[in-house]
């Protein structure tokens, strides 16, 4: 005669489900919030790259223009988009900044206006991506929470 469980047995594993599920989820969130950052992180070095890259290639200045209300960076035709929740910060040369959006410029000879970007996570932590003006190179410094 097959045997079924007690309600007990089904009681015990109900609650060792819960308890593993209270554990998991907020572990979980942890984990999607650190993979965006990271990714945001990524999108806007990418960005700066890539005008680096096109400007040294094409023999043209290439302007990367960074919206920090729309959390956005915008080369030519293409735009990284950051996830809700960033906070994007640019520091650039005034004068060739346009209509509220941060402007960092690379020259073909290698330079750059200078500047940088600074990616913060919800959380409070965050990276400042700094541009060298004189050969356009790039740099990160992390910082936590306050």
């Amino acid at each position: 005669m097959p045997r079924g469980f007690t309600l007990v047995e089904l009681l015990v594993a109900t609650a060792i489900g819960g308890l593993l599920m209270v554990v998991a989820v907020p572990a979980s969130m942890r984990m999607y919030q650190s993979m965006q950052y990271r990714g945001a992180v990524q999108d806007v070095v990418s960005g700066l790259a890539s005008a680096r890259h096109r400007s040294l290639v094409s023999g043209v200045a290439q302007d990367l223009e960074i919206n920090p209300r729309e959390n956005s960076l915008t080369l030519g035709d293409k735009r990284w988009q950051l996830p809700d929740g960033m906070r994007l910060a640019v520091r650039s040369a005034g004068e060739i900044n346009r209509d509220n959006l941060g402007v960092i410029r690379f020259y073909p000879e290698g330079g750059a206006s200078g500047g940088g970007i600074d990616v913060e996570s919800p959380t409070g932590r965050g990276v400042k991506i700094n541009v060298d003006w004189l050969t356009g190179h790039l740099s990160q410094v992390t910082y936590e929470a306050n």
